[in-house]
């Protein structure tokens, strides 16, 4: 009653004035809430912080098997404290790698939803592959806190293209799109990653399945051969999850120190 009398009692100009003054005040309510509700969605300014390891989220090769991340993500866990997860791939793993890509993202945004100061990222074999689709196209370039990568194919393997053709019309969509030369492996030749993200991209000499082998270098990645930080090495592509000096490599990576290429050969 007193505040429709007050209302009645001001000029109409008044009025005016005031309705603008609340209308603005409603709306800037309306952006910070907006703004509050999403900031635990992603870092605030868009870079992740180097001193804040959160979870790390890992990505299985061609196929989905989860077997030996198993392995790598428990040793994660053990060493560090941190929550690891491997992920599920869409359907049986063989499909679009843009779409394996898609899983990724939605598994970044959940972590970051509930609470995460950061998300690192583990990639074998294609996985890797999965993880620079991700960074590349689906927001990783300002998720991610660090990428490490194992036997990678970043540039296709030879095993794809022998195998459509010793078989044609047998070989998956990712199967194809891992083929050197493929539409994909061109497309991404043209996307770099992104200076401000470390990434450590890790391969066997040793590797049958990756061909050849440096297909795992990457440019802006600090790349790193096996042997030539552990001569004599003899891991071979299923290795590089479970093997004790490349398990190592991965906890030194995923730490808070520079990344930088490792010296010495320590296994656990």
């Amino acid at each position: 009653m007193r505040i429709t009398a007050w209302w009645r009692g001001i000029s109409p100009r008044r009025r005016l004035l005031v309705g603008g003054v609340a209308a603005v005040a409603v709306v800037v309510l309306a952006a910070a809430l907006i703004a509050g509700s999403g900031s635990d969605a992603a870092p605030r300014d868009g870079v992740p912080d180097q001193a804040r390891p959160g979870p790390v989220l890992l990505v299985p090769g061609y196929g989905g098997g989860q077997g030996a991340l198993d392995e790598l993500a428990a040793r994660i866990r053990q060493a560090t404290g941190r929550a690891t997860e491997v992920l599920t791939l869409a359907g049986d793993g063989t499909g679009d790698l843009l779409e394996q890509a898609g899983v990724l993202a939605d598994a970044v945004e959940r972590a970051y939803a509930g609470g995460a100061p950061s998300v690192d990222v583990v990639g074998y074999s294609a996985g890797g592959v999965v993880a620079r689709l991700w960074v590349s196209r689906d927001g990783g370039e300002h998720q991610a806190r660090r990428v490490v990568t194992l036997g990678a194919p970043m540039h296709g393997t030879g095993l794809a293209t022998a195998g459509g053709a010793l078989v044609p019309g047998a070989c998956p969509t990712a199967c194809v799109q891992l083929a050197p030369g493929s539409t994909l492996m061109r497309e991404l030749a043209k996307e770099p990653i992104p200076s401000t993200l470390p990434w450590l991209s890790i391969w066997t000499e040793r590797d049958e399945t990756v061909t050849p082998p440096e297909s795992a270098r990457l440019d802006g990645a600090v790349n790193v051969s096996l042997q030539q930080v552990c001569p004599g090495n003899q891991a071979a592509h299923g290795d590089l999850p479970t093997d004790p000096a490349v398990t190592e490599l991965v906890l030194q990576a995923l730490g808070t120190r520079p990344l930088e290429a490792p010296t010495d050969c320590v296994s656990s």
